[in-house]
């Protein structure tokens, strides 16, 4: 049963029991947390038809309201979506153990050693919109982390969240995992309750609009990791190959449209923008991609929007693309790295030279040559599934996996070692050998 929690002292407590259940977590073996994992793709494919039912009601109840296009897009939960999304929990499975490994073994003197171990944060809390397949992403790479997580969905979501948490607290409990170590709030007072729990939480991980986003790191004092905005671009270099820069920007904005690695804007060399620009603006419109173009684009195709300053600025989430020409690969930079989120930015082009310009250049967490934008996902990288997507500049950047979602401590075992022996006229040196 999938319990909710109204108040903060009821918040409080879970937030203690999940806490509690992961300390048990992080001391199980590899092979029992990949167990729980295994079960928990089993509970997950047993509840498919009741899973995929909640998740038609709340597509139902999203449009009647007039949920925004791209927010039902991500909404939607089809049985592909869910396949994958339980294919992807036990690719987690295989993965190797995170917890434990030893990132440094160093002898300071003769029996005084030194370690530093990777461990796991301890709670993480997850909010976030639409996106219910999040919730079974996030609570793979949080057991096998050996982190406890608190999930709030959008309350679009709430009936997929629903079903989705009832079937892994089943396959938990028939593992040796504590069902506690997964917890699902389910109204909008307790978003703003969990983002005061800096005593119990320990990384909050949010995934929505940029506002969402804005308002999270604005009301809380728990480090948080993710993005907001993902306006990703595509720039054609007058050295590309016209043929495959068509397919990769069809398939960089089309292929799913609402996500945060679709391309929002394409720039285009001029050498090249009268070749280029009438042949991608057939093939996006054939497909009802809106095209809005500067005033040098429009010129040679004339039958699209104009472009404002606002468009470099947008994400659209959308059939809805923004195009510019420029005259050198320089001018394409400066407009990535002024307007661009620093999500994922590619170019396409067959001078080796330029390509690796672009990819030392361009300040973004995911920086491609010749391939589309659409790659940058943590199923795609082979993390098994992620978190998120963090555009911060200091790690974890980019699709968030496991390396994202353990810390380190450092562990000392000596015997009688004391410090007056290192310091002073007569000061013994340490020697700092790596074992």
């Amino acid at each position: 049963m999938v319990t909710s929690y109204h108040d903060c002292s009821d918040l409080i407590t879970i937030a203690q029991k999940t806490r509690l259940a992961a300390l048990k977590l992080a001391v199980l073996s590899t092979e029992n947390r990949n167990q729980a994992i295994e079960a928990i793709a089993q509970a997950l494919d047993s509840a498919k038809d009741e899973i995929l039912s909640a998740n038609i009601a709340d597509c139902e109840e999203a449009a009647r309201e007039g949920i925004a296009k791209p927010l039902y897009k991500r909404l939607q939960l089809d049985e592909n979506k869910l396949r994958d999304a339980i294919a992807g929990v036990r690719d987690v499975g295989k993965l190797p153990d995170p917890i434990g490994a030893l990132q440094i073994h160093r002898e300071l003197d003769t029996g005084l050693i030194l370690k530093r171990i990777t461990c796991p944060l301890g709670v993480l809390g997850i909010i976030f919109e639409a996106r219910p397949e999040a919730a079974i992403q996030i609570v793979s790479l949080a057991i096998k982390s050996g982190n406890g997580v608190i999930l709030k969905g959008g309350k679009e979501a709430i009936r997929s969240c629903e079903a989705i948490v009832k079937a892994i607290k089943k396959g938990l409990s028939q593992s040796t995992v504590n069902p506690d170590v997964v917890q699902l709030l389910t109204t909008r007072e307790q978003t703003l309750e969990l983002l005061k729990l800096d005593k119990y939480v320990d990384l909050i991980i949010p995934r929505g609009s940029n506002s969402f986003v804005g308002f999270v790191q604005e009301n809380t004092r728990i480090p948080v990791i993710g993005h907001s905005d993902g306006i990703c671009h595509l720039y054609i270099d007058k050295a590309a190959d016209i043929e495959k820069a068509i397919t990769i920007a069809v398939d960089a904005k089309t292929n799913y449209p609402a996500g945060c690695n679709a391309i929002e804007t394409l720039l285009v060399h001029s050498d090249i923008s009268s070749t280029f620009l009438p042949k991608i603006a057939e093939a996006l419109q054939k497909l009802n991609v809106e095209l809005r173009g500067d005033e040098r684009s429009r010129q040679i195709v004339q039958d699209i929007a104009v472009a404002t300053e606002q468009d470099w600025e947008t994400e659209y989430s959308d059939l809805v693309l923004s195009v510019k020409i420029v005259d050198s690969l320089d001018e394409a930079i400066a407009h990535i790295n002024n307007y661009g989120s620093k999500h994922t930015d590619a170019i396409v082009t067959e001078d080796l030279e330029a390509a690796e310009t672009f990819l030392a250049l361009v300040n973004a967490a995911g920086v491609y040559h010749n391939c589309s934008t659409r790659f940058a996902d943590g199923f795609r990288y082979g993390f098994g599934a992620e978190v998120g997507i963090s555009t911060q500049q200091i790690p974890p950047r980019g699709p968030v996996g496991l390396e994202g979602l353990v810390t380190y401590k450092y562990q000392m075992v000596g015997d009688g070692h004391v410090v007056a022996t290192y310091t002073g006229t007569n000061a013994k040196p340490l020697n700092h050998r790596d074992l």
